[in-house]
């Protein structure tokens, strides 16, 4: 019987504004969901309904106040991303969780080449083999999404947001894993940009892995998914 990659029951979270005198904000309330490889699960609702926040307590950077976010990185044992330590988490994004985000974060006048690069050589010492191996990787990727070559030697800080952003999905796409996090990944993007992300997400999918996403653009939405999910199901009625 095929496990699903990730299974997510009963999650919730809250947002306590201390300085509104305490107030409280229920943005997730009961979650459930199970995504199995060679899904692609796109999360609907208008903005406010919790999708960012969802991607984001399962990668972990936010702490979900109830339920359990199990991932199954294709072992029987499974891994509760809601209760795991800040060190599980970060061996499981080296190996297991792919997030692109709507941002990029890098080192300043780190390469643009190397950000992408270093996705292949985390958790490890590598050689100087190694390390040419994932430079010339990278830069098929970055050759992919339209980077030009004159800027692979410049930090992605000097870049357009459309060109930061393919670093960002280059980077985080370069190595397969088993579960990936899609925000807005083609928000920054031309029309020729984001059908290579189209490719991309059905090239993983292809590969078995797990994916949940929210896009903005309808057509975009359409293309790549095998499923949906309603986020105002899980918004409280107040």
């Amino acid at each position: 019987m095929t496990l699903p990659i990730l299974h997510i029951e009963g999650l919730s979270k809250r947002f306590v504004l201390h300085q509104q005198h305490g107030a409280v904000i229920d943005v997730l309330q009961h979650v459930d969901l199970q995504v199995y490889p060679g899904e692609c699960v796109v999360l609907d609702g208008p903005s406010g309904m919790g999708k960012s926040t969802l991607l984001k307590l399962i990668y972990g950077n936010y702490r979900a106040h109830g339920g359990r976010v199990w991932l199954h990185p294709g072992t029987p044992e499974a891994i509760d991303l809601a209760q795991a330590s800040p060190r599980e988490l970060l061996a499981l994004r080296h190996q297991t969780i792919g997030y692109v985000s709507q941002f990029l974060r890098v080192i300043p006048r780190v390469p643009a080449l190397d950000v992408v690069a270093e996705s292949l050589l985390e958790g490890r010492v590598p050689d100087e083999a190694a390390v040419q191996a994932a430079r010339e990787e990278a830069g098929r990727w970055l050759k992919r999404l339209r980077i030009p070559e004159p800027l692979w030697a410049l930090p992605p800080a000097t870049f357009s947001g459309g060109e930061q952003q393919r670093v960002n999905i280059a980077r985080s796409l370069i190595k397969p894993r088993a579960l990936l996090l899609l925000d807005e990944p083609t928000a920054s993007l031309d029309a020729a940009n984001t059908q290579t992300v189209i490719e991309l997400v059905a090239e993983a999918r292809a590969r078995g892995a797990a994916i949940v996403g929210v896009f903005h653009d309808p057509a975009v939405a359409a293309a790549v998914a095998t499923r949906r999910m309603a986020m105002q199901a899980f918004r409280s009625a107040a």
